[in-house]
């Protein structure tokens, strides 16, 4: 008997982990700021003795991460954050090559997802990750008898910041949670850039459809926003941006972009994507005004940006064209395509973000749970942003691998940038 067999876990197949393991070292190769903090946590152990949970998309990247907080000295259980984003392959390798406790399959149905968590959650946490803030509701609302022994957390993305913070002004949050999504190095970064190149990556691959000429509409414009709008734009599309701020609706009309209401986008929108975080973006009413043949997909957190239950009730054929795209017939005639089920494109009809964007993040995570472990007992149950030194030193390990060189302040700048007296 194997480690692996006696290992708790629930994953597709074990037999697919050789090449998981070779996925996984590919995209370490674009990870050298992790592998530093890595080689420093092999040494330090500075997790030894805490047991953590990991809701993330069970990815190579996530691996990286799983293998570093590993080497911290953690005990590690692994669940998806979303039914769709999980490589089988980079699962079973976890299991059988680096001995984690994952519980993941992808395409599991919802109570399949829920019961992975709470097999996760089983080992007792001390430390939650989160990408979307679901562990942390499930153990305030279904495991509250394990909340005593949580002692901080991380959340990933922007979705589950929100609603932590909402849980935080409401009195609800019991334990504090680090916003890694908030970090610079992570939402100017992944965010923008990750998102931008993985949205498109997945509506292509799904798709095969040409970006070029086509009329795109992004709802929200955020940072995962201008990302994907960025990229549309790059590949020449006719890019249209939809916004309930003000402040973002200004910024994206002078960034270039067309800017409307989405009821205006409707008629003449070839693909639309939601990234806004939150509800019925496009509802029921938008997809009987779409012209026939648009495509639909969402890279917010969530798939409740699509109105998927309206757009079920209108419909009176479905079919599966290709992977990952559904054709919706309308009572009227008209076919809608939607892409992943909702649910977010970029891992559900691709890989997710590429390693070199998800180095920084992720090597945001690893520090945060170091500081947890270092600052816990001076922690409030709020949200917190990520410490400005980690933030910086994360930067700097980047820019080193990258070969990239900056200056630095003369003793002279310094003194003239605390200093008051000195006028023109």
């Amino acid at each position: 008997m194997t480690k692996h067999d006696i290992l708790k876990h629930d994953i597709k197949d074990i037999g697919l982990a050789e090449k998981g393991r070779l996925k996984i070292e590919w995209a370490s190769r674009e990870m050298p700021v992790l592998k530093s903090i890595a080689d420093r946590f092999s040494k330090e152990k500075p997790l030894k003795g805490m047991s953590v949970v990991a809701c993330l998309h069970v990815t190579t990247e996530t691996a990286s991460l799983m293998e570093t907080l590993k080497a911290g000295g953690a005990e590690l259980a692994l669940c998806a954050s979303n039914p769709l984003s999980t490589q089988d392959d980079v699962a079973a390798s976890l299991v059988k090559n680096s001995e984690i406790s994952v519980f993941a399959i992808k395409g599991e149905d919802t109570e399949t997802y829920y019961q992975h968590m709470k097999r996760a959650l089983s080992i007792g946490p001390q430390i939650t990750m989160d990408d979307g803030a679901d562990v942390v509701s499930t153990l305030h609302k279904d495991e509250r008898s394990l909340l005593k022994g949580v002692i901080g957390g991380t959340e990933e993305t922007t979705t589950g910041v929100i609603r932590l913070r909402a849980m935080a002004a409401d009195g609800a949050l019991e334990y504090p949670i680090i916003a890694v999504n908030d970090a610079y190095t992570k939402h100017l970064f992944d965010n923008r850039y990750g998102t931008g190149q993985s949205t498109l990556d997945g509506i292509i691959r799904s798709t095969n459809r040409l970006i070029a000429g086509s009329v795109f509409v992004v709802s929200g414009y955020g940072w995962c926003g201008k990302g994907v709008a960025m990229r549309a734009k790059g590949h020449g599309a006719r890019v249209i941006i939809t916004e309930i701020d003000p402040l973002k609706a200004i910024e994206a009309t002078m960034d270039g972009y067309e800017v409307m209401p989405i009821r205006d986008t409707l008629k003449i929108g070839d693909m639309f994507v939601t990234a806004t975080g939150d509800i019925n973006v496009i509802s029921r009413e938008c997809f009987e005004l779409m012209k026939d043949g648009a495509i639909v997909c969402n890279t917010g957190h969530f798939n409740v940006e699509i109105d998927i239950e309206g757009l079920d009730k209108i419909s009176k054929k479905r079919r599966i064209m290709r992977d990952y795209v559904e054709e919706h017939t309308l009572e009227n005639g008209k076919r809608i395509y939607l892409i992943g089920g909702g649910r977010i494109v970029n891992l559900a009809a691709a890989e997710g973000h590429p390693s070199a964007v998800m180095d920084m993040s992720f090597a945001n995570q690893a520090l945060c749970a170091e500081y947890i472990v270092n600052n816990a007992k001076r922690l409030d149950k709020k949200v917190y942003g990520v410490p400005e030194e980690i933030d910086k030193e994360i930067a700097r390990l980047k820019l080193e691998a990258m070969g990239i060189k900056i200056d630095t302040l003369t003793p002279q700048q310094e003194k003239y940038l605390r200093s008051w007296e000195m006028g023109t």
